[in-house]
């Protein structure tokens, strides 16, 4: 982590991290206080993985957002265990956490996940997301206060990350709560991933929009080279399935859907990197390997 210097005293930086159940839309709003594409988003639940951090430079104040994998009840695979203990230790010297739920939904894993902040000793604010499905805003009111009768809350906020409604109110509470000191990032830095996670989590992303059911959550992307020339970026990628009938899904009937995966891919990698990319994608079967946590560890998770 590259650390500023500079003697300006009146700066603050802070880590600020967004804990909840699986879909509920921590890495949307990630990215929408961010302004860049920080995390991968698709419409199912589990698509991150990783600890991610999103860094917000705004007047005098930055903010390390830590996006963490929803946390969830399942404990099935070696795959949830490492994704819950991921979001757990994401907490470790936290100065805010945002327990972020969806609006007009309250279920068992959200209060199992909130159950996990008993410990917490940072400020823990409620945020409320997916707030534009509701028209009338009024009709939020008793499940805001119900849900605000868990926990004694620092501050609730209700927002739509989706459309970037009322970021602005969370940021008046966030602000200052971060503690006076130097940026923990540089101010040109929107995340603490290289561009190779980018590129593997692009993979990851189309895989888990185009292909049904279950399939995604047994896929691993593995970079095996990245070559960043003058003119294009070349990059090579092990798609990992676990089990054999997978592989030829990932490919689909003569490659079709290999094709489909990689083209998407490579045109969101232009778009982000802002340069041509060579995008070349292989298929390979390590059995079971999501039960494994060996395995799980040793593919980057």
């Amino acid at each position: 982590m590259s650390q500023d210097t500079g003697q300006n005293t009146n700066r603050r930086s802070g880590m600020v991290a967004l804990v909840g159940r699986p879909n509920v839309g921590k890495s949307t709003l990630v990215n929408a206080l961010v302004g860049e594409k920080v995390s991968i988003v698709t419409p199912k639940p589990q698509t991150t993985r990783h600890r991610i951090i999103g860094v917000l430079t705004e007047g005098e104040t930055q903010i390390a957002l830590v996006d963490t994998p929803g946390l969830h009840t399942s404990q099935k695979t070696a795959l949830n265990r490492v994704m819950n203990e991921t979001a757990v230790s994401s907490l470790a010297g936290i100065d805010v956490v945002l327990f972020v739920v969806e609006a007009g939904q309250w279920r068992d894993e959200d209060a199992a996940a909130l159950a996990r902040l008993a410990r917490i000793k940072a400020p823990v604010g409620l945020v409320v997301n997916k707030t534009d499905r509701f028209k009338d805003k009024t009709e939020l009111l008793p499940f805001m206060e119900q849900v605000s009768g868990e926990r004694a809350f620092d501050f609730v906020v209700p927002v739509s990350a989706q459309r970037a409604d009322n970021l602005q109110a969370l940021m008046t509470e966030l602000a200052p709560r971060m503690p006076e000191g130097a940026y923990l990032f540089p101010e040109d830095e929107y995340t603490d991933r290289n561009m190779r996670f980018l590129a593997a989590e692009s993979v990851r992303e189309k895989l888990t929009l185009f292909l049904q059911q279950e399939l995604p959550y047994s896929v691993a992307i593995e970079i095996e080279s990245f070559e960043s020339g003058p003119e294009q970026i070349e990059i090579h990628a092990c798609i990992w399935v676990s089990r054999d009938n997978h592989k030829s899904i990932v490919i689909g009937k003569g490659g079709a859907m290999l094709k489909k995966i990689g083209r998407a891919a490579r045109l969101d990698l232009v778009d982000r990197l802002g340069q041509r990319v060579d995008l070349r994608l292989w298929v390979k079967v390590r059995e079971n390997w999501i039960d494994s946590e060996a395995a799980v560890r040793e593919l980057g998770h």
